[in-house]
């Protein structure tokens, strides 16, 4: 179980136990689009696929990337990569709805184990700062990408937040409700990963400095 003392290391085993693998994920979610049928292959191509995105991404931007560059890079031909999506938008869709699905099931796996708000909002917020190291290049995709996106794709980034604050302010209320924490507003913007990046400190130091308060 992951609790108040767990370290980065200790978290990226029992993520990898309870996790399928994110190439895995992506064709699960999305395999009544995608035109292949054989899983092994599209898992492995999915790979490919995605590490070639972030690499370029970080690069040039994800909007300048062309179909061209992705194939040079993941070293599949143009026409291997249509079977997984019809256009960038599409890929786009697919890579910020995975991403959003796992960090909101991931956060919840691990929040409901605890019964104690206290816990809970401590594991909470231990949990995002080791899963937006652990998934650094969906983090950085997403915020990287956030000024270029169009009305619908920014929408989901903004859901993703969303999502993560309803449920560090639903554990407060429980504590409210519980006694254990002072009544307040709930509604102010949490950017402790922002913040851990931003000072340079290491998963583990931002995490006990969690703990510590």
């Amino acid at each position: 179980m992951h609790d108040g003392s767990t370290n980065y290391t200790t978290f990226k085993k029992q993520y990898a136990a309870r996790s399928t693998a994110v190439s895995q994920q992506v064709y699960l979610a999305n395999q009544d689009t995608m035109r292949i049928k054989k899983e092994k292959t599209a898992v492995d191509n999915l790979e490919k696929i995605l590490a070639a995105v972030f690499s370029i991404s970080s690069k040039k931007g994800f909007h300048a990337m062309t179909m061209r560059d992705l194939s040079q890079k993941s070293g599949l031909s143009p026409g291997a990569l249509y079977p997984y999506f019809e256009s960038k938008d599409q890929l786009l869709a697919i890579i910020l709805e995975q991403g959003r699905c796992i960090v909101c099931d991931t956060l919840e796996m691990f929040s409901r184990e605890l019964a104690h708000p206290l816990e809970r909002l401590r594991v909470t917020i231990k949990t995002h700062i080791f899963l937006s190291e652990l998934l650094r290049p969906w983090f950085y995709f997403a915020f990287m990408e956030a000024r270029n996106l169009k009305s619908a794709e920014f929408e989901a980034v903004k859901a993703l937040e969303d999502h993560t604050q309803k449920i560090l302010c639903d554990i407060l209320e429980q504590g409210e409700a519980e006694g254990v924490f002072r009544p307040g507003d709930h509604g102010q913007e949490w950017g402790g990963d922002r913040c851990r990046t931003n000072r340079g400190i290491s998963q583990d130091q931002g995490a006990r400095a969690v703990r510590r308060h």
